[in-house]
């Protein structure tokens, strides 16, 4: 299970306004296909929180989906109109979604992951310990060590997709605390 954000394929202007490293488009779209297939395979699922492609056509996003791996379920950005025009090469479309993932390393069994393109203050259980996984400010806005959640965003992260245990790890890192003891 991987989740990632804001490739903005096919996007010149994310060059510049994100500062990445790439000299065209052409260069950035190739990277982004390896660096997502490198770690993605055919029937992994990834959580892709928006911001998916902005590209020409809808032609050329379905060209990019078709060469991309693992099993897509997309939670909308806003931009994000010619990802949406290819809703059948999603395994769903939605604007938030709240993931349970089973997982015995946590007290419960499960772990609550809020998935949304945007970052919030506030999400269901967080006083609990439940996770916020954000795209859309590309590594401006400052992490909250006290808080667990963090820009998934490909612009943080290399550009690769992040794997469930990548997130488990950097949500370990964290200082938070419950803010009250729980219940017995």
């Amino acid at each position: 299970m991987f989740f990632t954000s804001d490739q903005h394929f096919g996007h010149k202007n994310i060059i510049k306004y994100s500062g990445r490293p790439f000299q065209s488009v052409d260069e950035m779209n190739e990277v982004l296909i390896q660096r997502w297939n490198e770690k993605i395979g055919p029937d992994d699922k990834v959580y892709h929180l928006g911001d998916f492609a902005f590209t020409t056509s809808e032609k050329e996003t379905r060209e990019i989906l078709d060469r991309l791996n693992g099993k897509i379920y997309l939670v909308k950005g806003n931009h994000d109109k010619l990802a949406v025009a290819c809703r059948d090469r999603f395994e769903w479309v939605k604007d938030y979604y709240e993931l349970t993932v089973k997982d015995d390393s946590f007290k419960r069994g499960k772990q609550l992951v809020v998935l949304f393109h945007y970052a919030i203050r506030e999400w269901k259980a967080k006083h609990r310990g439940s996770y916020q996984l954000y795209g859309h400010s590309h590594g401006t806005l400052p992490d909250d060590p006290n808080a667990l959640a963090f820009d998934i965003g490909v612009d943080c992260h290399d550009f690769y997709p992040l794997s469930w245990e990548d997130v488990k790890k950097i949500m370990k890192e964290k200082t938070w605390k419950p803010p009250f003891a729980e219940p017995r």
